[in-house]
This record gives structure tokens, C-alpha cells and sequence, in this order.
């Protein structure tokens, strides 16, 4: 009998590009050669966690697994992409019980050769945005008095992505948030801004820490989205969820390019 691919466990053996200790990066989006990114690879075990996805929890890893399909299946219209905007704020209500949540910073990213540097897949384990950044765009997007009231009570920051088609090459790896320690966070700043923001952006990069747990879905499909926490302004709160582009030792040189879609969101509780 054959077994079920969702029962199957394929944990790898890869190498993440870490950012050296005690480094600050700084990245312009638009010129990659530009950038001061000072890294190191080191090897880790990058755990399948599809079987495990029932059990994930913002509050335990930083992050779930949502089995939805988009609502929209063409992402190059901007009318759809303001479908999928709303899509996405009301999927971080559902799954907080957030009072208001805005989204910004959508990025539809691909591995195809020739593209844009800030459309490629990110090659380090990062943090995309810290508080100061959710601060400078809440204080954007908001009235002044809204936003001050906003940012004085407890408010989140998440990121959404998901493949959109199944992913054969440059797969997306999380580390679970858990195993992150706020000294293993050093500063980063892109330049000028991403995804439709025009102001630089802050946050962070990992240095290595051999308890760092990562995790990945074998051949992503698109319907299984990642909705994980960069930011919480609950100090004791489970956030800090390092991400990455990564090469499994098995991929083929021939594998389709990976095509996502990514998408910030900002939850305000009461």
C-alpha cells in the first residue's frame, strides 16, 4: 500500500545564509550588488511540518498553515490585488479578534532569471519589520489621532505568503519563532523602501544559533498559506518569525522557477 504524501516526512539537511553577529545590514531593494548583507552559511536540518500543521499556533511557533485557496487566481490585475488586500486583513481578524487591521508591502516574487532584484526570493534569514516601521506606516495610513491611539495599545505585525503554484525550486523555510532569541536579532534597513512603501523600511536579521528550528512544506502548494508574526508589542509574546529562501540538496537544475505572493499586515487590538 502507498503511503499518503501527507504522511511522508521529508526533513533535509541545507544551508542558511545567516547574518554574521553583531553586523547591520543594509539592503537596496532595487540593487542587490549595492547591499551590505555580511552573511554565513551554515547547515541545518529544515524539518516537514506538514503533519504537524493542525497543531501550530501563533502563540507557540509564530506562525499557521492555512488550507484556503485565494480568492483571486490572477495577481497580476490590481484590481484583484485589492481583492486579495482585503482578503488577507480579514483572515488576520479571523484568526486574532483584531479590532482594525491595514495591509501594505505586497510582493509577488519569482526565481525566473532576469528578474528585478527586489522581486527575487529573499536569500537570508530575516525578520521583515520591527516597531519602528509598524509605527512610520501606521502614522502614514492613519489619522494622526487614530494612529497614536492605535500604537499606545497592544498592536501585531504579520506577514502572509503563499505559492502560486507549487513550489519545486527556492522553497520558503520559517524558523520557528520560539527558538529565536532577541539577541539573535541584529538591524537591517532597506533603502528607500519595498513593495509600495516609499520611506525606509527596519527590521531585522538572524545570526546563527544552533537550537534554531526550521520548517518547511515540501512542494508547497498554493493553497496552503503561511501567516507567521514578526512583531508584537507584548515583550513575553511568542514573535521574531526568521524566514528565508533556501536549496534542498535534491532540487533539479531543470525545477520551474518558484512564483509568491506576500503581504503585510498591521493588527490593532482594543
Amino acid at each position: 500500500m502507498q503511503a499518503d504524501a501527507e504522511t511522508i516526512t521529508r526533513d533535509v539537511e541545507a544551508d542558511i545564509r545567516y547574518i554574521v553577529r553583531g553586523e547591520k545590514a543594509t539592503f537596496y531593494a532595487g540593487d542587490r550588488d549595492r547591499s551590505y548583507w555580511p552573511g554565513e552559511e551554515h547547515t541545518v536540518t529544515i524539518h516537514d511540518i506538514r503533519s504537524e500543521k493542525p497543531l501550530l499556533a501563533f502563540d507557540r511557533n509564530g506562525f499557521v498553515v492555512l488550507d484556503e485557496a485565494a480568492p483571486i487566481t490572477d495577481f497580476d490585475d490590481p484590481a484583484n490585488l485589492e481583492t486579495y488586500s482585503r482578503y488577507c486583513e480579514d483572515t488576520v481578524q479571523r484568526l486574532t479578534g483584531a479590532s482594525k487591521v491595514v495591509s501594505f508591502g505586497g510582493i509577488r516574487r519569482t526565481s525566473s532569471t532576469g528578474t528585478h532584484g527586489h522581486n527575487q526570493p529573499a536569500v537570508g534569514a530575516h525578520v521583515d519589520y520591527g516597531a519602528k516601521t509598524v509605527a512610520d506606516y501606521t502614522r502614514q495610513i492613519l489619522p494622526a489621532d487614530e494612529a497614536e491611539e492605535r500604537l499606545a495599545k497592544r498592536h501585531m505585525l504579520f506577514n502572509l505568503w503563499r505559492p502560486l503554484a507549487t513550489v519545486e525550486s527556492a522553497p520558503f523555510t520559517l524558523c520557528d519563532a520560539s527558538t529565536v532569541r532577541r539577541e539573535d536579532l541584529f538591524p537591517s534597513e532597506i533603502v528607500g523602501g519595498l513593495g509600495g512603501v516609499d520611506f525606509s523600511l527596519w527590521g531585522f536579521n538572524l545570526a546563527y544559533r544552533p537550537d534554531h528550528r526550521w520548517c518547511w512544506l515540501p512542494q508547497q502548494r498554493p493553497e496552503e498559506m503561511m501567516v507567521f508574526k514578526l512583531f508584537d508589542t507584548d515583550p513575553q509574546a511568542v514573535q521574531f518569525t526568521a524566514h528565508t529562501s533556501f536549496t534542498p540538496p535534491d532540487v533539479s537544475d531543470d525545477a520551474p522557477p518558484r512564483s509568491s505572493m506576500e503581504l503585510r499586515t498591521i493588527a490593532y487590538f482594543d
